[in-house]
């Protein structure tokens, strides 16, 4: 049988690529479908969203070859601190603080601007012979046939291939079409996303503000600037979005605090309600999921795009070491070995940020002392202290070759 490619991959946001350009280093041919335009997203002007990457991620952009065309773009996180705290009262006096001097490598992660990091997915995508990149084209049909798996575009065509790769988001059609369930709920929060200019340098520090409402996470970027997510109920959101940048600023500024100087906005505003959802199976005949079609979590520890190259990693490494084996690529055993691998961290790790979330997002007294005593134990314990920093590093666990920085 004469397959079109050996892997179709539906969904060419950074976990997809990623993966086509892993695969491809290997020698299989792989076809990337991306419902959205290939440019829209690596234009010059800042659009205010950023992704804060673990250092096994970037250990990951420096093995497919990406990193060098990143790094300087990309703001080193030094030190992270966590705090509970109010509006206009500041950090309780009990904080957990991540030092990266205490790692056996520097930094604890690094911060990355979408247009960058898109950027150079695209470039590389378009040079590798072994890609094919289809934009404003989506999957619409999948079908099992002997072999492979017959998938039909939105313009008609169809491809055969050995496998498909679900990247297509928390509404994923692959896991829909291949009969994968989800579970999860609604957190009745919303995450506000902005960049912030301010006055004095952040030195590479990021800052958990737990507050009654939700978490405001304040990331650093490159320059006098910090990209913000900020968790607040669903009715608050609502009413804090539809306000002028001037209103927002006002709003924000207590619960920001005053350690940067004075702040102003310095890109678009964005919003999205925050769910988890976490599907039943991770794979189905010919068919496997990667990143936020497998597991859509909390932005709580910024962990959404590390875990999906997670993914990346291990599902890299079953299919270039089956290829080499001379086995199907889709075969129920090539799959499950991924599933094993993968699933049992994710929906840990996913519900663990549930855990935090839910135990953080409230004003509890009870509640309240009792996780600043949790987090001032931790802090005082180094050995503790320090196996949460690897653990939050994705440094943590079997790892695949790729989040070692080594080539599969």
């Amino acid at each position: 049988m004469t397959h079109d490619s050996d892997i179709l991959i539906a969904g060419g946001g950074l976990n997809g690529p990623a993966l086509a350009l892993a695969l491809a280093q290997s020698g299989l041919t792989v076809t990337v479908v991306d419902a959205a335009p290939a440019r829209a997203r690596a234009e010059d002007d800042f659009d205010g969203r950023a992704y804060a990457l673990a250092l096994a991620s970037q250990k990951l952009l420096a093995a497919i070859g990406l990193w060098p065309m990143l790094a300087t773009n990309a703001q080193p996180m030094l030190e992270v601190k966590a705090s509970d705290g109010r509006p206009g009262e500041g950090a309780a006096p009990f904080f957990l603080h991540f030092d990266s001097r205490e790692l056996d490598q520097t930094p604890v992660g690094y911060m990355l601007e979408d247009r960058f990091l898109y950027r150079a997915f695209l470039h590389a995508m378009e040079v590798d012979p072994k890609i094919t990149l289809l934009t404003q084209t989506a999957v619409t049909a999948q079908e099992v046939v002997p072999g492979g798996i017959r998938v039909t575009l939105s313009d008609g065509s169809t491809r055969l291939v050995k496998l498909l790769v679900g990247a297509d988001g928390r509404r994923s059609g692959v896991a829909e079409r291949a009969g994968i369930t989800r579970e999860g709920w609604g957190y009745g929060q919303t995450a506000l996303v902005a960049a912030i200019e301010h006055e004095l340098p952040h030195q590479g520090i990021a800052q958990q503000f737990f507050m009654p409402n939700g978490p405001l996470a304040i990331l650093p970027l490159p320059g006098n600037r910090s990209s913000i997510v900020w968790s607040e109920t669903d009715a608050n959101a609502k009413v804090i979005s539809a306000l002028s940048d001037e209103d927002f600023l006002a709003i924000l500024r207590p619960r920001f605090g005053d350690f940067l100087g004075q702040i102003r906005l310095a890109g678009p505003r964005f919003s999205y309600p925050l769910n988890l959802t976490l599907a039943k199976s991770y794979v189905a005949p010919r068919v496997a999921l990667i990143g936020d079609a497998a597991h859509g979590v909390h932005p709580i520890a910024g962990q959404g795009l590390n875990l999906g190259l997670r993914d990346v990693a291990a599902l890299a490494e079953v299919l270039v070491e089956a290829t080499r084996r001379g086995e199907d690529l889709g075969a129920p055993d090539v799959l499950d070995r991924y599933q094993g691998w993968r699933r049992f961290d994710s929906v840990s790790l996913a519900l663990g940020m549930d855990t935090v979330n839910k135990l953080f997002s409230n004003d509890n007294p009870i509640l309240r002392a009792g996780r600043d005593l949790g987090l001032g134990i931790v802090q005082a314990a180094g050995p503790l202290r320090r196996a949460f920093m690897r653990q939050a590093a994705g440094l943590s666990g079997p790892l695949p070759r790729l989040l070692q920085g080594r080539a599969i």
